[in-house]
């Protein structure tokens, strides 16, 4: 059994519960409480937090011989975008914006994460007209059925991302629509077919190394890909923080809470998009995609409870400490 190892981070820079489930990423599943789980680079990782620090236990594949500590930790690090100080960030929008300060005095920790941009990819792809819950089912579909197993904890079974020549072949297409994948099906296998076999190798972190524009332009040349999807991956994936991504929440957001006067707008067109992204970059900074995501996780319905859930954590969160200490001292960490 992997023991369990820390990253000092307060619970203000980095809150897992808000994060997790605020509609970036789509494959971490509740394993216990105050416990979540995810096969990531063939390894099945579980995290958990208390005030002063993030826990993680990284299970090895049984081919594995040597666990290479500091990489875990280097890539969590990375993966939650750890290196910015979020504190910092949030006294900046609420200086700027009465409206965050309201709410980012309720909703602290909540940072972009860093994630695989083939994987970020795909999963918003299948975000068009949907709902995080029904993402997540989809997204758990498709790895089951092309990806590769890593591990088990408890009843839930855990499968790696598969890569892109896994979904490429014409075949899957027709599968994933009897998965329930409708018209994104055609998407992701179109989508999978050009980055395999049209783009070279490494080419969606490549895209790191350009321009905001000219990543986003570059995206939107894909199957199923538009102006949202393509903000979804800069600002996840691709070292963009001034990206933010316009859907009809993002929308509703801007009308409800900023007077933004939309009524000659009907839908979200291609004006309407960077006239609000426009907007929020100029209220918020550079980091506006940061601000937006706080502001739309904040919004969604599972958090309507909040209030609950941050009065029951300090207890929860202590006994966490109180739990690991023992583990720590067993363990001689």
């Amino acid at each position: 059994m992997s023991v369990w190892k820390k990253i000092k981070i307060k619970l203000d820079e980095l809150c897992l519960e808000s994060t997790l489930k605020g509609g970036q990423s789509f494959r971490w599943k509740q394993s216990g409480d105050n416990e979540w789980s995810c096969a990531l680079n063939n390894k099945l990782i579980t995290l958990k937090q208390d005030c002063s620090y993030v826990y993680y236990r990284v299970y090895k594949l049984e081919e594995e011989l040597e666990e290479n500590e500091e990489n875990n930790r280097e890539f969590l690090i990375d993966y939650f975008n750890l290196s910015i100080c979020l504190s910092d960030l949030y006294k900046e929008w609420s200086f700027r914006d009465e409206n965050f300060r309201k709410q980012g005095e309720r909703f602290k920790g909540i940072r972009i994460m860093r994630q695989d941009p083939w994987e970020n990819l795909i999963c918003f792809i299948c975000s068009s007209n949907n709902n995080i819950n029904r993402i997540s089912s989809m997204i758990e579909k498709l790895c089951h059925k092309y990806g590769t197993f890593v591990g088990r904890i408890g009843k839930n079974d855990y499968y790696d991302f598969p890569a892109p020549s896994k979904l490429s072949k014409p075949s899957v297409e027709l599968e994933l629509r009897e998965l329930g994948f409708g018209y994104r099906a055609k998407f992701i296998q179109k989508t999978a077919w050009i980055i395999e076999n049209e783009r070279p190798k490494k080419w969606l972190e490549s895209l790191r190394n350009k321009s905001y524009y000219e990543a986003k332009n570059s995206l939107c040349e894909l199957m199923g890909v538009g102006y949202k999807v393509a903000d979804c991956v800069c600002l996840m994936s691709l070292d963009q923080p001034s990206a933010v991504p316009i859907d009809t929440h993002v929308w509703q957001i801007a009308q409800r809470d900023y007077k933004f006067n939309t009524k000659k707008y009907k839908t979200i067109n291609k004006t309407l998009y960077e006239t609000i992204g426009d907007y929020y970059r100029n209220l918020w900074g550079e980091y506006a995609g940061w601000a937006q995501g706080v502001l739309f996780t904040s919004d969604l319905s599972i958090f309507k409870n909040r209030a609950k859930i941050e009065k029951n954590l300090p207890k929860l969160i202590d006994q966490e400490k109180t739990n690991y200490d023992k583990i720590s001292k067993n363990n001689k960490l």
